[in-house]
């Protein structure tokens, strides 16, 4: 294969296939900012010079969680020393909080509680509403919304139109990792198969619920095993539209049972980081929006990748201790508008606020 054919196919309209993908993924050499020239033709084409961002804060209930996953340096089992879960009043006070920095998103990231039934998540979505007026919540994974819904009796679309009942705006595509089971069984044995999160996410978009989707790079999973992941989203974006972006997760190894099974030694690469952000673009053709997740991969190459096609750096997140318990620094926890807008007009691109659904405030 060569590089820059498939890149002139793809900008004169051509699908990339899979297997073209999985190619790029490969480069190793200076076609690499051919690849990132190509994704950010592709982004001017779809989204202009504007870079977005949602006001949101993260809350983690708990970080007690049934998988224990080997890529997660966040889970606990109840045992633990440092497990938590918050009581209602901690709950209802992390809301709060979250109003007076006037966010319009609050996005529910925790462990999944072994104990939690779906009346569990919906008094937590309703909480959130009752304490920050018009918030839109996003929260409740595959994962999460099958477990409950089992633990409770009840089928998942069951489940879903509950949550929704409840006030869940949008699910989050987060369970993803690589949707290819062969990897899964290593960094995420105890999470839904593939083909389940599949089925939940479409039964999501019928029960009326928009979703992210999400990959998470750079631990044990091939090329191929990369495209064949933005395949699946490809296809489930052809058959329901479900997904508002793509948010790439830079897989970060300190503090992960992965680490210390001696499975992994080192983070995603830069080069992971940038390839994974353009190809996205090229290969997602369905998608108006790929995000660059800041808290994973630092703020300087945020910037790159907002060159190489992303076009969103997601939220101010506020609270991120997922990404700063594997290692990621202390500047993963939030994200001020001001340093955003800076690092925008350093390459030339306009810093717009939008709600959790791309709608610009």
């Amino acid at each position: 294969m060569n590089v820059t054919s498939i890149l002139e196919n793809v900008l004169g309209g051509a699908r990339l296939t899979e297997s073209e993908a999985a190619f790029l993924f490969t480069v190793k050499n200076a076609d690499i900012w051919k690849i990132a020239e190509a994704a950010d033709i592709v982004r001017a084409r779809k989204n202009g010079d504007v870079v977005t961002y949602v006001r949101n804060m993260n809350v983690h209930m708990t970080n007690i969680c049934k998988n224990c996953c080997g890529l997660c340096a966040f889970g606990r089992k109840s045992t633990d020393p440092e497990a938590f879960c918050f009581t209602d009043e901690e709950f209802r006070e992390h809301s709060r909080d979250a109003c007076k920095k006037k966010v319009t998103e609050v996005s529910y990231l925790s462990g999944i509680h072994p104990e939690f039934r779906i009346e569990n998540y919906e008094k937590m979505i309703r909480t959130f509403h009752e304490e920050i007026p018009g918030i839109h919540v996003h929260g409740c994974s595959p994962d999460e919304i099958l477990y409950a819904a089992e633990r409770s009796g009840i089928s998942t679309k069951e489940a879903l139109i509950r949550l929704k009942a409840a006030g869940l705006g949008s699910v989050q595509g987060t369970a993803a990792e690589i949707l290819v089971d062969r990897v899964r069984k290593v960094i995420c044995e105890k999470k839904l198969p593939a083909a389940e999160w599949v089925r939940i996410i479409k039964e999501a978009s019928e029960a009326g619920l928009r979703a992210t989707s999400t990959i998470m790079y750079g631990s044990v999973e091939t090329a191929e095993d990369r495209a064949r992941h933005l395949a699946i989203l490809r296809e489930m974006q052809d058959e329901c539209g479900v997904f508002t972006e793509l948010v790439p997760l830079s897989f970060l190894h300190k503090n992960t049972p992965l680490e210390r099974a001696g499975l992994v030694d080192h983070d995603a690469t830069g080069r992971d980081d940038i390839l994974l952000v353009a190809v996205s673009r090229l290969f997602l053709d369905n998608f108006a929006n790929i995000q660059v997740p800041w808290s994973k991969i630092g703020r300087k190459m945020t910037q790159l990748c907002l060159m190489a096609g992303g076009n969103d750096v997601g939220g101010t997140m506020f609270v991120d201790a997922l990404s700063t318990d594997a290692g990621a620094g202390d500047e993963a926890d939030y994200f001020s508008p001001e340093a955003m807008e800076l690092m925008c007009a350093d390459i030339g691109r306009t810093l717009r606020q939008r709600d959790t659904l791309y709608n610009l405030i």
